[in-house]
């Protein structure tokens, strides 16, 4: 007999788990947000303030040109309109209170990040750039006067911070070995130096002129200081992350700040305040003469590159005090040359960062691969960061 032959079958079996894993997402959504949050906050820190920075000095560059008493912008006054201006300044204000809510959350959930930070040699200095931004968008607001109540309590609210920073990071200095500037100078130490001229120019419009002449002296004597150091390429500079080159435009804002800040002290664009502005035009074509030197840190989006807007938005608002106070062609030319300028990098900037938004917050753009002096000099901390 021959063997019969059984055909064989499959059977397939389909589980509809359609319920279960609409049940798995459900039960998942409570809990992504938090993850998400605390995601933002790990990568979160002050050096986004470079962005709210920006918005902030492109807001007051806004404010003055459209001023009704700005002769040498009034033939621009019809083709700026107010309603600009005060958009760009709501829009510097809700991200100035998001990056600030956002930092207080991780001051809160991951103190001992916020603590290393402040330790570190790079990432110290940007935790001036909260309090310069608010100080600058108070000097850019539409509806207080410089004269008012209100005004001169939220000055002295965002001015505390800065001095309390300059007692802290000044005095470690003069007094601390390992932490002398002669180890710990670099680029971004001259943000201290824009904080208290910003907070000098704020106290000269409101009349405070002690306070600002105070603040002006301890700006300007520490930009000499540091630019001396840096200038001599002493060992802090080596610290320097290459992705971080960006921030050298720091170089020519701290002049230009300091310009203006004695043009609000004085009342008049005088020959310290044209200096000033001299040196940082020449700074500013020095380095724009040197594009290979940031080509290394242009290679992929960065935050650090929002350190290309508010140096040269404070280096516009400069050549529009020296164009009212210096009526010609020249002036004017210089005026509208650096004015537009500031503008298409700030838009630039908004564009680039909106398409590289996934980019945005991810860690190490402050401290990144930077090894603190302290760190090199300690071999156990070496081991750790070679591992």
């Amino acid at each position: 007999m021959e063997s019969l032959k059984i055909p064989k079958q499959e059977v397939h079996i389909k589980i509809d788990d359609s319920i279960s894993s609409c049940k798995e997402r459900k039960a998942d959504l409570p809990h992504a947000k938090p993850i998400v949050l605390m995601s933002v906050l790990n990568s979160l820190h002050a050096g986004y303030f470079r962005i709210s920075l920006s918005l902030c000095s492109q807001a007051l560059l806004w404010k003055i040109m459209i001023a009704p008493d700005s002769r040498s912008m009034s033939h621009l006054q019809s083709n700026l309109p107010s309603m600009a201006f005060h958009l760009l300044w709501y829009l510097a204000l809700a991200t100035q209170v998001s990056l600030c809510l956002l930092y207080a959350l991780k001051c809160f959930f991951y103190f001992d990040m916020v603590k290393k930070e402040f330790s570190h040699h790079i990432g110290v200095n940007y935790l001036y750039a909260p309090s310069i931004s608010w100080l600058i968008l108070l000097q850019s607001a539409p509806m207080m006067e410089p004269q008012s109540i209100w005004y001169q309590t939220l000055f002295a609210v965002f001015a505390l911070p800065v001095l309390a920073l300059d007692t802290k990071l000044y005095g470690q200095w003069f007094t601390t070995e390992k932490r002398f500037l002669s180890m710990m100078a670099n680029p971004a130490s001259q943000v201290s130096v824009i904080a208290n001229l910003v907070a000098a120019r704020g106290a000269a419009e409101m009349g405070w002129m002690e306070c600002a002449l105070f603040l002006f002296s301890l700006g300007m004597v520490h930009y000499l200081v540091i630019f001396v150091t840096l200038y001599q390429r002493l060992p802090g500079g080596k610290n320097f992350p290459t992705k971080l080159r960006p921030v050298f435009f720091l170089f020519f804002a701290a002049p230009a700040m300091g310009s203006l800040a004695w043009n609000s002290i004085c009342g008049t664009f005088d020959p310290l305040a044209k200096m000033l502005f001299f040196l940082s035009f020449f700074i500013f074509v020095s380095l724009v003469c040197r594009p290979n030197l940031f080509k290394k840190a242009m290679k992929r989006f960065n935050v650090a590159w929002w350190a290309y807007s508010f140096p040269i938005t404070f280096l516009a608002l400069d050549s529009v005090q020296y164009a009212q106070d210096v009526k010609d062609q020249v002036t004017s030319g210089m005026m509208l040359i650096f004015s537009s300028i500031s503008v298409l990098i700030f838009l630039g900037m908004m564009v680039l960062t909106a398409a590289n938004s996934n980019r945005l917050l991810r860690s190490g753009a402050v401290l990144g691969s930077a090894t603190s002096p302290e760190d090199k000099q300690n071999p156990v901390n070496q081991r750790q960061v070679q591992r």
